[in-house]
């Protein structure tokens, strides 16, 4: 029996048509670039092309169908009656192929992903592996050379270093961003060359058995002006605000407002423009999220980053970022990586 499929029929009105191949991996362990899983209360179906029937007829627990490559109109011309189906993943052109038959479209949002939020101890042991391979990265990394490097140099060698660890692969594109390109939240590296007296972002992370970390931290290249170092102060006091807040059942608006406030009680009013954090897990922004904008609670088991930041257009930023697994009365957290505001060469 596939407990994450039992779990899922409690939520169903209708058979749900997942397509989403992250909700694919997540219940069957599956994946493949054009697939479908048809959940019912009495059997899930598996359906893939022939590239794939190998590797699908070789799954668990679940009934292999092959299809045409062209998938959904192959499950339109062989399902019937009311469907649910992914209606944050499914295009609108999916839509109407789904339709195009006997099937009755009804569209469901956040299912899979709700069961996904919450995480068992296998999936927490993969994330805490790739956070522990993520310190370790980050130790080596505060003895190389950054200044005269370029953002791009700097973002190869951090990839070298999680491949010498154990990761299995980068979570993402490293973020490495020096001087005035930090004070873009999301800036990516560049040919810029890292020069003295800057702030610098770096924002990574690696996967282990599919699940990740996300880690980021702001590094300087010796002297920064003084209003620098006390928005750094800053970042870290309502970072502390946010873990203060951080517990099952508490609203993720709640817990990205208290971080916030913080920054907006002091002259950095303003200059914390994204959400407190996201939830992380086989990718990197899932639910749940904290925000201004969230409706979700939190609940025992979620992974969160908490990664208040600080951005001075044209100067530089600061955005400190760990890594949180929620607890019934609080939270344990999983990036171990020092963050006072450290001096590289």
């Amino acid at each position: 029996m596939n407990p994450r499929i039992e779990r899922l029929r409690e939520s169903l009105e209708e058979p749900l048509l997942v397509t989403n191949p992250t909700n694919i991996h997540y219940l069957f362990g599956f994946k493949s670039s054009n697939a479908a899983l048809l959940v019912e209360q009495d059997r899930a179906r598996l359906f893939t092309d022939f590239r794939y029937s190998e590797a699908a007829r070789a799954v668990e627990g679940v009934e292999f169908e092959e299809t045409k490559r062209a998938l959904l109109k192959d499950l339109a011309d062989r399902l019937c009656g009311p469907v649910g189906f992914e209606a944050d993943f499914v295009s609108y052109s999916g839509y109407e192929t789904l339709r195009s038959g006997a099937i009755e479209p009804v569209p469901r949002r956040g299912l899979v992903e709700q069961l996904r939020a919450v995480k068992d101890e296998d999936e927490l042991a993969s994330i805490k592996r790739a956070c522990e391979i993520t310190d370790r990265m980050f130790e080596r990394l505060i003895g190389e050379r950054f200044v005269g490097r370029t953002e791009r140099d700097l973002a190869w060698t951090i990839e070298q270093f999680f491949h010498d660890e154990g990761a299995e692969a980068i979570a993402f594109e490293t973020i490495v961003a020096a001087g005035p390109n930090s004070a873009r939240p999301h800036g990516r590296a560049t040919d810029r060359q890292i020069g003295r007296g800057e702030t610098i972002i770096v924002d990574t992370g690696c996967s282990v058995g599919g699940y990740v970390s996300d880690y980021t931290r702001t590094f300087a290249t010796g002297f920064v002006e003084a209003p620098v170092k006390e928005a750094y102060a800053v970042v870290l006091a309502a970072q502390q605000a946010g873990f203060d807040a951080l517990r099952s059942s508490v609203r993720g608006f709640d817990a990205d407002a208290a971080a916030r406030r913080v920054v907006d009680e002091t002259v950095f009013a303003g200059t914390f423009g994204h959400g407190l954090g996201h939830g992380l897990g086989l990718e990197v922004h899932e639910a749940p999220r904290l925000s201004v904008e969230s409706t979700d609670t939190l609940a025992t088991g979620n992974v969160v980053t908490v990664e208040p930041g600080i951005y001075l257009e044209g100067r530089a930023g600061i955005r400190i970022e760990d890594n949180i697994v929620v607890t019934e009365g609080g939270f344990e957290n999983l990036t171990g990586f020092r963050k006072d505001l450290i001096t590289v060469g």
